[in-house]
């Protein structure tokens, strides 16, 4: 029973991104749109988007986690005033994040959860998470994040995780832009 929606995304940089997105400016514009953003928008497709149209994206959903971290991109993104969002902060538990014993380790020194150290590291550094989960007691834990601080020495060993590769897919991979055109 709204008039208008909070954020809406274009998800892809695929097709006729710059039509999709100025459709979703002129939304924005009516009030249909409280604000407008991205997703999976890698550097080079953000700044093309970011430069050409009239508004900036307010956020650009990328899958980040402490496998992926995205912290160039992120910077770049912060250049144009657009927030970053992690569309996969436990990276669907690839890599074994809920058993890292680097996380493990951390989380037993805050009497936390690896996932609850996963997601306070994003936290701090200042992207926006969505954790996913069915599970009430997990909900109850992703939401308990705020009463601790992980120090700037945790905070550093975590980011040495970064592998600089997504676990999913590469939106450059022509492979990639043909799953998402739907040519497979």
């Amino acid at each position: 029973q709204t008039d208008y929606i909070d954020l809406m995304l274009l998800h892809q940089p695929f097709c006729d991104r710059y039509g999709a997105y100025r459709a979703l400016e002129e939304a924005y514009k009516e009030g249909k749109l409280r604000a407008i953003g991205v997703s999976n928008f890698y550097p080079d497709h953000f700044i093309d988007i970011a430069s050409n149209m009239e508004i900036v994206p307010a956020v650009n959903q990328v899958e980040t986690h402490v496998f992926d971290q995205q912290t160039e991109p992120q910077r770049i993104m912060e250049e144009f005033g657009t927030h970053i969002m992690s569309w996969g902060p436990f990276a669907e538990g690839r890599n074994s994040l809920f058993t890292n014993p680097m996380l493990a380790e951390i989380g037993h020194k805050y009497g936390k959860s690896v996932a609850q150290v996963a997601l306070r590291w994003l936290i701090q550094r200042g992207v926006i998470i969505i954790p996913k989960s069915t599970h009430i007691e997990r909900m109850r834990q992703n939401i308990d994040i705020f009463d601790f601080m992980l120090s700037d020495e945790d905070m550093a060993s975590i980011a040495t995780l970064d592998t600089g590769k997504s676990l999913f897919f590469d939106h450059h991979d022509a492979e990639t832009a043909r799953m998402f055109m739907g040519w497979r």
